[in-house]
């Protein structure tokens, strides 16, 4: 299948795909940040909305011991993700599905990244925040999530450009400390999520 390809001044490739969103390549020291900010650690579920080739899953996966699981529209970029995973040695802890992120489960995630678009963050909100346990953090690159204030801003500059990365961490319910009670067998990998 032939991709569209466009280049903007600044950007990665653009390529053309299914969805709301083009697929735009995120740089390798931006996946990196976006980890960082997360704080990213083996006992994370990292899921990747939109997740293209696949790259921050499998970096999750590879240098921080995390498992992932990536969710994207376009079964040609799942693919290549797979292919990708196993090259990389990390298909036991990377996982890629072609699907509309609007219907994937995310209870098991400890950690979303998102590099979508305004419109799309502010429409996944009320899901983030009705799906996701206390205490897990949302990572997106360049774009806000409407009126919630993000608990942590970082601005970084790669090959000439701004990238801008926001942090939310999924507040308490009733009461409930974050990150506490609420851990649950991970119905993708089947092993314990949730503290120590």
């Amino acid at each position: 299948m032939l991709s569209s390809v466009l280049a903007v001044a600044g950007c990665g490739p653009i390529f053309a795909r299914g969805g709301d969103v083009p697929y735009v390549q995120t740089a390798a020291p931006v996946v990196e940040a976006m980890l960082a900010l997360a704080e990213v650690g083996p006992d994370d579920v990292v899921y990747d909305l939109g997740a293209g080739d696949g790259r921050i899953v499998i970096a999750a996966a590879r240098w921080r011991g995390a498992r992932g699981v990536g969710i994207e529209i376009d079964p040609d970029l799942v693919r290549q993700a797979r292919r990708a995973a196993e090259r990389a040695g990390v298909a036991d802890r990377a996982r890629f599905e072609t699907r509309d992120l609007f219907t994937a489960d995310l209870r098991a995630a400890t950690v979303v990244t998102l590099y979508l678009s305004p419109d799309l963050n502010a429409r996944l909100r009320p899901r983030l925040l009705a799906e996701l346990r206390p205490g897990a953090r949302i990572v997106s690159h360049q774009f806000p999530m409407a009126d919630w204030t993000p608990s942590r801003t970082v601005r970084l500059t790669v090959d000439g450009r701004e990238h801008v990365l926001y942090l939310w961490i999924v507040p308490a319910r009733g009461g409930a400390r974050a990150g506490g009670a609420g851990a649950s067998r991970d119905p993708c990998f089947g092993y314990r999520v949730g503290p120590g």
